[in-house]
């Protein structure tokens, strides 16, 4: 039972960059179907991410000597880069969460997973479960941030988008730099 309770506080804790991110990407008042396709992409992910990343260890991580925190940095700048485009355009209606954007976030707030999975077996031997306690954690989390931040956008209007992507820049550069 402390291992299941333990799993859950892992992966309440690998999904809070996910509801940072979800508050500012719920912020540009996205589709009802966006966010039950981005939740539930966010969901599959933070499942595969530390199944994988137990499968394969230490020797992907030796292999290619990448930087999880750089990656995703540039990645959270991107995205905040295009939703400056997309509030400052002429045609403002909504930030355009194309289904390549929701995979590349989704893979971004799953690289945590990823890391975390190279380490599981040391706290339980069904990767599986954890997988899914991790996966269910993520998707409904990424859900609420999504759904707050479009709530809030109705409530503060642009300053709550101003807020959204300014967070996303914060969360870039401390990636970037951490």
């Amino acid at each position: 039972m402390s291992i299941i309770i333990s799993l859950f506080l892992i992966g309440i804790s690998l999904s809070m960059d996910t509801f940072s991110i979800s508050l500012s990407i719920g912020s540009f008042n996205i589709s009802k179907r966006k966010i039950l396709i981005f939740s539930l992409m966010v969901g599959i992910m933070h499942f595969f991410m530390p199944i994988i990343g137990n499968i394969l260890g230490e020797k992907i991580v030796n292999f290619l000597n990448i930087k999880v925190n750089i990656l995703l940095g540039l990645i959270l700048l991107l995205i905040g880069i295009e939703m400056v485009i997309s509030l400052f355009s002429k045609e403002k209606d909504n930030f355009d969460l194309s289904v390549i954007n929701m995979f590349l976030v989704s893979i971004s707030v799953s690289l945590d997973s990823f890391s975390t999975g190279l380490g599981l077996s040391a706290i339980t031997d069904n990767v599986i479960m954890a997988g899914f306690i991790f996966s269910m954690c993520a998707g409904l989390i990424t859900y609420l941030g999504l759904l707050i931040g479009k709530y809030s956008s109705k409530v503060l209007g642009i300053y709550g988008n101003i807020f959204g992507i300014v967070l996303l820049f914060i969360l870039g550069i401390m990636h970037l730099f951490a």
